[in-house]
């Protein structure tokens, strides 16, 4: 009888203890999934955040990025708040998405991370919205490489503000990036030498659930996400693929599958 009970009691404590482990890899994998659903939420409202700060600039025509820039803007990034990370020498940190012209329209958005320690943020040094713009060929290709420096890899420049400013003005003839930052209302360009622009690895697997090169998104080869069509939809009612644009992008560095859908 002793042995039938302690037989019973040892079954059960074996029992208990794998329902326990069960339950807890169960927890585990709850707990992952919501960690994961909870990053994806976050970039998906930082895109929708990126598309309300260009919807926001360009409701103020006289003090917008000028239609003549944004038709000539190779790719266009936007990171909303950036922020200072340490007083005095320190440096700044943001989070944002790219996204690049396709011989069908615009590219899906590749998240972006932007530091640099050269400039100083306006207003006191309250976190301010940064758009940039990509102007040429050159500095296409230097975004493309996932990794560079503006002023080193790429010269950057303070964009002209004012949507009716003519064609005929400086930032035509030398900057491949054109900067612009807004913070309280005020939005002008700034000068973002000596910062940094790199994808950022972590939130592109959680974006598109794998790793993709920010070649193979910026050119078109990865299909728009859930959750960015309607930060394309904004780009491109600013900055509409026209034919001319199309031409930009060799059709061998440019696939379909890559644009949003209404982005032609």
């Amino acid at each position: 009888m002793r042995s039938t009970r302690s037989a019973l009691i040892t079954y059960l404590l074996a029992l208990s203890t794998t329902i326990l482990l069960f339950t807890s890899l169960g927890w585990s994998a709850d707990d992952k999934g919501d960690k994961d659903n909870k990053d994806q939420s976050d970039i998906v409202k930082r895109i929708d955040a990126a598309s309300n700060v260009l919807d926001e600039i360009m409701g103020t025509p006289d003090k917008a990025i000028p239609d003549k820039v944004l038709s000539d803007a190779r790719c266009i990034a936007v990171v909303p708040s950036m922020i200072k990370i340490a007083v005095g020498f320190g440096g700044n940190h943001g989070k944002g998405v790219a996204t690049c012209r396709t011989t069908r329209g615009w590219s899906a958005p590749a998240p972006i991370t932007v530091t640099g320690g050269s400039w100083g943020l306006q207003l006191g040094g309250q976190a301010v919205d940064l758009v940039m713009l990509v102007m040429n060929e050159k500095g296409m290709n230097s975004l493309l490489g996932s990794k560079f420096k503006l002023g080193a890899n790429a010269s950057a420049a303070a964009g002209p503000v004012g949507r009716d400013t003519g064609a005929d003005t400086d930032w035509k003839m030398k900057a491949e990036v054109l900067s612009y930052s807004r913070a309280r209302g005020l939005f002008a360009g700034i000068d973002l030498t000596g910062s940094a622009i790199t994808q950022d690895k972590d939130e592109t697997r959680i974006l598109y659930g794998k790793m993709e090169t920010f070649k193979q998104i910026l050119l078109g080869d990865v299909p728009a996400p859930q959750g960015s069509h309607e930060f394309l939809a904004t780009v491109a009612k600013y900055a509409p693929n026209t034919p001319t644009k199309q031409g930009n992008v060799k059709p061998s560095e440019s696939h379909p599958s890559g644009s949003a859908p209404g982005n032609n």
